[in-house]
């Protein structure tokens, strides 16, 4: 019988036996099975908890980066009026260090309709040159639209297109409730204007629901004579912005608040967070089950290979040779299924998107509804630190479910092993 080197973690014998032992025969089927259930489970709980981690950190970034897009990061706000001095506040908090963009914006209700559809919308009066530097929105412009953004020409969102039945050229009548006031109330305010471009930022939240209008022409269609409704700041950092505060609120001046974005949108960003740190638990829970099935079939494996670690203890193999024998067959079970469950989760993310498509053309069903989830495309981004977390909890409870089978294959006892042998 070879020799255990103790300087060595395992000996070439024990892989040996190891590799036997996992090499079920017929008559070991029963056990095999397990196995491959235990195999199966691992690796089915790490891929779903790396997909269910990706999609969930994908459609926070994916939002965030849309919301950050789009929205500014703190909002200057003059308390209970308008900020009519706008311009001033302007240039003196383009000058604080870490601000990336300022731009005076008024936002206002209306009711908008062509073709004899009508739908509720938010515009949003911002200067050309401001509108030019909002990426997300830009970009996504055809060539030429703000050419036509002036006081005849609107851009309005693609869902907002889409509902309206509108494109480029075509006219969309605007109705809004700020109006003039007169003896018998206030009149609607209402004018046509040609649509100049459509923008597509990716968000249903704001496709759907926005739409652009020169600055000028919004004072004037919502009755803000030189003055704007706030004043939207964006910084290097986002998330830094709270420590930016007295800087900017010295800037602003006084009779005028901040709002940072974390404060518009925190609960639904906490929201996710929360939702998020839930499914990591529960999806834990299919790796531990499957840990479970570990231990009951090496248990099985140990009872039934009662012969074979008594005749290696009276041939010289030591308690721990033993242990580490049944650690090899136990971990290797978990080792692998990991790295499979890492490939199949990884694969499955980067074709995340087509296997959606491909599951609605055969169910016939929505699967990601993009008014619901406000994106158009399932976000997957997979994550290295989430990635070693799941594939580290994933090996450690592999590990922890080889201890108990393999301490008692150690501690069985020779003699009573063979003695109806």
């Amino acid at each position: 019988m070879p020799e255990s080197n103790p300087s060595r973690a395992f000996a070439p014998f024990e892989w040996m036996i190891a590799r036997r032992y996992l090499r079920a025969k017929r008559q070991e089927s029963f056990i095999s099975v397990i196995s491959g259930f235990s195999f199966l489970g691992i690796a089915l709980g790490v891929a779903t908890l790396i997909i269910v981690m990706s999609v969930m950190g994908g459609f926070r970034h994916k939002f965030e980066d849309s919301l950050l897009g789009f929205n500014g990061h703190v909002i200057v706000q003059a308390i209970g009026q308008p900020l009519e001095n706008y311009a001033a506040v302007t240039a003196r908090l383009k000058q604080v260090p870490g601000v990336t963009r300022v731009a005076p914006i008024i936002d206002g209700q209306v009711m908008a309709a062509a073709h004899g559809v009508n739908t509720g919308l938010i515009v949003r009066g911002m200067r050309a040159a401001d509108l030019a530097t909002l990426k997300n929105v830009a970009d996504s412009l055809p060539r030429g639209a703000l050419g036509g953004y002036n006081s005849e020409g609107v851009i309005i969102g693609a869902g907002v297109a889409a509902k309206l039945g509108l494109q480029v050229g075509d006219a969309i009548k605007l109705i809004s409730a700020q109006g003039e006031d007169t003896p018998l109330g206030a009149m609607l305010n209402n004018k046509s204007y040609a649509v100049a471009g459509i923008f597509k930022v990716g968000n249903t939240a704001y496709d759907s629901n926005y739409a652009f209008m020169a600055l000028d022409e919004a004072q004037a269609f919502f009755g803000y004579d030189g003055a704007v409704t706030e004043v939207e700041v964006m910084v290097t950092k986002p998330d830094d912005d709270y420590a930016m505060m007295p800087a900017l609120a010295k800037a602003a001046g006084s009779h005028t608040r901040m709002v940072p974005w974390q404060y518009i949108n925190g609960a639904f960003m906490e929201a996710v967070e929360v939702e998020g740190n839930v499914m990591f638990l529960i999806l834990s829970l299919i790796i531990g089950v499957a840990a479970l099935n570990i231990i009951s079939g090496l248990v099985m494996l140990v009872k039934d290979k009662s012969p074979d670690i008594a005749i290696l203890r009276t041939m010289g193999a030591s308690r721990g040779a033993i242990m580490r024998v049944f650690l090899i067959a136990g971990m290797s079970i978990g080792i692998a299924g990991t790295l499979f469950g890492l490939l199949l989760g990884l694969v499955f993310c980067w074709n995340i998107e087509e296997i959606r498509q491909g599951l609605q053309h055969l169910t016939g069903t929505v699967l990601f509804d993009p008014t619901i989830y406000f994106l158009s495309r399932i976000p997957a981004d997979p994550d290295s630190v989430q990635i070693s977390e799941v594939v580290a909890l994933a090996l450690v409870l592999s590990f922890l479910a080889t201890l108990y089978p393999s301490w008692r294959a150690a501690r069985l006892d020779p003699v009573e092993a063979l003695r109806y042998e």
